[in-house]
């Protein structure tokens, strides 16, 4: 279980992401505080000019230098807020490319318990929806923070250079902007925080009825699933509008806050501009002193107008901090690469469970030569597939060993012992790809001519000389192909390139009965002299097996082959004409 990630800590996380790019961090800076100097010092110049300007009319020989000097300052202005804003959204894009890229690598290296105990929706929206919210706060938090603070600082010095004690009244009443900020913001992070988690919520809902919408169709299942959505729905919507009820208390807040020091600064700038005398505090100077009242409360609105998109994205980086977290699959350092592997596979002593308080495989002792072809077969949650993760060490054992070619698998690289398996499982995977990229998965580098003699092989050339161009048909989505044609494809993967091993997990289950005689005889063909486990159901994939293991609640309850299992007729004998009532 990873730690709570806190709000600093969050922040502090994120900007260390910025490491790389300190020179553009420097560059906005500095773009920043020109563009905001020179925005002041142009307000010192409207002031001056409007001191040009009095009864006996308007001196133009000194107005005019001062408009000329406006005129060169304003495109300056423009040339440095376009640096400034080009620096900072390189700064955010680099950031979250780097950010989303450390995510996803992290999700590569996490076990299979982890992705199977969470929603897999809950850990896209991470992926995508939070680091996107991430984005959107620190592209308006960079922008306006840089220039906030800069203008703050730099209206603050301006306005004591012209009159102190006006100055001071801004200073005094300041402090109102940062507490009512500071309390309204820790309620709008505890709601963001609460609404990105809902948001994750909804998103695996969504994923996990989308992929089953024949299941929803067929169980006339809309109805409850659409109140369910509704009421997840309805708690997001709550929680959200919360959210934005507090976020929205800020800006009026602040505003009502500037408008007390707009009213100080004219009140007490006036009566200092009527009691003025030669040399003292002019009407221009009033000018500016009004137009750097509102430049300096001006930061404030708009930081606090930003502080909904900081909140809900210092939640959002909360969560995806913690994903990144969670422990990842122990190291492969120092293991050694399995090569030359015979196919021999040993089990002694086998104790594993998913939890601790339900046990599933004890004490299991199973002992494999070298090219046998064992079938596993048993009722439903007897251990058949856990048996096939562990070989793969998608999961470890809790207790006992197992060995390949005699090496015990904690010893070897996950990439060299999975590389020694070709899997094939009930759930076919197809990506978004055209047919040959997919029988090519698993060897990139293949040729057509290797593809097509994989195709045929897996007899599915015929299917996919059918579609519309071939090899080259892009696969989009699960309409193109049936359930059978995909699964032909799998086999194809594995008939491209056939490993020592072999896993078949119930790998002709969505064939029909003729192509499946087919599939065997290849089969047949790419398991000799190669060790394979066959999971399977159907009696015609069972009866030619070296060995069939017999499970039962995590248990091998009896092994030996068909003939043998059923002189004995005990269990095996009684799942066989079980299934066959059936």
């Amino acid at each position: 279980m990873s730690k709570k990630i806190t709000k600093k800590g969050a922040l502090g996380r994120t900007l260390r992401y910025l490491k790389g790019q300190l020179w553009l961090v420097v560059l906005a800076i500095v773009c920043a505080a020109g563009s905001v100097l020179l925005s002041l010092y142009t307000t010192v110049l409207i002031g001056k000019a409007v001191d040009c300007i009095s009864t006996d009319g308007v001196d133009f020989a000194a107005m005019i230098p001062i408009l000329i000097r406006i005129a060169v300052i304003i495109p300056a202005v423009a040339l440095l807020q376009w640096l400034m804003y080009f620096s900072t959204n390189k700064i955010t894009h680099k950031t979250v490319k780097q950010l989303r890229g450390d995510v996803f690598a992290h999700l590569q290296n996490l076990p299979l318990a982890y992705i199977d105990a969470n929603s897999h929706g809950d850990i896209i929206s991470r992926v995508v929806n939070d680091v996107d919210a991430v984005s959107e706060g620190l592209l308006q938090g960079f922008q306006q923070l840089f220039t906030g603070v800069v203008t703050i600082v730099g209206t603050l010095v301006f306005m004591i250079s012209l009159n102190w004690k006006i100055a001071l009244v801004v200073v005094c009443i300041t402090p109102l902007s940062f507490a009512v900020a500071a309390v309204i913001s820790k309620l709008c992070y505890n709601k963001f925080k609460e609404q990105s988690a809902i948001r994750g919520e909804l998103t695996g809902y969504i994923d996990e009825h989308i992929g089953a919408q024949r299941l929803v169709k067929a169980f006339g299942f809309e109805k409850t699933a659409e109140e369910e959505f509704s009421e997840i729905n309805e708690r997001l919507n709550v929680c959200g509008r919360r959210a934005q009820f507090y976020s929205a208390l800020t800006n009026p807040s602040t505003r009502f806050v500037n408008s007390l020091v707009y009213a100080g600064v004219g009140i007490f700038g006036a009566l200092n501009a009527v009691r003025a005398v030669s040399g003292g505090f002019t009407v221009g100077d009033l000018s500016a002193f009004l137009q750097y009242a509102n430049q300096y409360t001006k930061p404030f609105n708009e930081i606090s107008g930003v502080v909904t998109e900081l909140q809900n994205a210092l939640a959002s980086a909360a969560r995806i901090f913690a994903l990144i977290d969670e422990q990842p699959e122990s190291s492969d350092e120092n293991k050694k690469i399995l090569e030359n592997c015979d196919g021999r596979v040993d089990i002694s002593g086998v104790d594993f469970s998913y939890t601790p308080e339900k046990p599933l495989i004890e004490n299991l002792d199973l002992s494999v030569k070298s090219g046998q072809h064992i079938a596993i077969v048993g009722p439903t949650g007897c251990g058949k597939t856990t048996l096939i993760n562990l070989l793969m060490r998608f999961y470890d054992v809790v207790d006992g060993e197992i060995r390949v070619s005699g090496s015990p698998i904690k010893e070897l690289t996950r990439n060299s012992l999975r590389g020694s398996f070709g899997i094939v499982l009930q759930e076919t995977w197809i990506f978004r790809g055209t047919v040959a990229e997919n029988i090519a998965y698993g060897k990139p580098d293949a040729t057509i001519d290797e593809i097509i003699a994989a195709a045929k092989a897996a007899h599915a050339h015929g299917f996919i000389k059918r579609l519309a161009n071939g090899y080259d048909t892009v696969i989009t989505g699960d309409a193109e192909l049936s359930q059978g044609q995909r699964q032909l494809l799998s086999i194809a993967r594995i008939m491209l390139s056939p490993p020592p091993m072999l896993i078949l997990d119930e790998a002709t289950s969505s064939i029909d009965t003729r192509t499946e005689m087919k599939i065997q005889s290849a089969f047949d063909e790419l398991m000799r002299g190669r060790t394979s486990f066959v999971v399977a159901h159907r009696l015609s994939t069972i009866r030619e097996a070296d060995c069939i293991l017999v499970m039962n609640s995590g248990h091998i309850v009896e092994q030996g082959t068909h003939t043998e299992l059923m002189r004995k007729n005990g269990f095996y004998a009684e799942l066989i004409r079980s299934r066959q009532r059936g």
